[in-house]
């Protein structure tokens, strides 16, 4: 066994000990010019991915893949880490000490004062917190740009239900979903020259309110849309090799023709 490999596979170290040193050896002089070269900008794509992996993982409930996507993910955070540990900024211990510290500041009806809250009032105490300790400067900040547009709503509507600004029911915000598609509709039947903008925004709107009623239901709206995805994805797929079997193409058919052949697959069992 090489000298670096023994370093590597310290048995008088944990697991995640030896992640570290795996990585601080890859960083050093002795390891990868890969791994060398990177930063935390060139890193930025690997993390989104291998978060999005994790939610492959999951959706799919294979626990497999689930314990391999974590531990990738989990070497992203070390390799960021590792560079500011580089930098004299800090290190990983210091980002699980600022952690642990969060989790018991924000569990004060767990490591306080003991309470039995329901997980809405678990959420709703989070981002009190947050706002009255001036952590964040609003009760909106804090969720990146970056975020998918529909888990962004669902994340700004539970955000402003922290503090009372919320619908009392589903069946409310189910009302403005049919206010927002009438003036969808509206949008539609004009003709003028900032129609397309005047309809993308109610669009928007109408988005956002249907990831309302989906928050107070308990859904997770981007979940959702992807399951509706993969259902749409698993039909057309049926679709295109029954019209296509034979040599025809969609063209031989008209649409009520493939309109007829996707309602027997909609009630094919999955």
């Amino acid at each position: 066994m090489s000298e670096l490999k023994a370093r590597a596979l310290d048995p008088g170290l944990t697991p995640f000990e030896r992640l570290c040193n795996v990585m601080a050896i890859l960083r050093s002089s002795e390891g990868c010019n890969w791994d060398r070269a990177q930063n935390h900008q060139t890193l930025l794509p690997y993390l989104i991915e291998e978060a999005y992996e994790v939610v492959e993982a999951v959706e799919s409930g294979d626990y497999d893949a689930l314990k391999e996507e974590l531990g990738d993910i989990l070497l992203q955070v070390v390799f960021h880490a590792q560079l500011a540990k580089e930098a004299g900024t800090f290190g990983i211990d210091d980002s699980v000490q600022a952690v642990i510290t969060k989790l018991i500041e924000r569990h004060p009806h767990v490591f306080g004062e003991r309470k039995d809250l329901q997980p809405s009032e678990v959420r709703d105490q989070w981002e009190k917190i947050k706002t009255d300790s001036g952590e964040k400067p609003s009760v909106l900040a804090g969720l990146p740009r970056t975020m998918p547009a529909l888990t962004t709503a669902f994340r700004l509507g539970e955000k402003a239900a922290g503090v009372g600004f919320d619908w009392k029911c589903s069946s409310d915000a189910l009302e403005k979903v049919g206010e927002e598609l009438a003036e969808v509709r509206a949008a539609l039947g004009e003709n003028s020259p900032d129609r397309a903008g005047r309809l993308a925004g109610e669009i928007g709107d109408l988005l956002f309110a249907v990831a309302s009623v989906a928050r107070l239901e308990g859904i997770d709206p981007e979940t959702a849309l992807r399951a509706a995805l993969r259902k749409f994805r698993e039909r057309f797929e049926s679709l295109e090799v029954e019209l296509t079997a034979g040599g025809r193409r969609f063209d031989d058919f008209t649409l009520e023709q493939m309109e007829e052949v996707w309602q027997r697959i909609k009630k094919q069992p999955r």
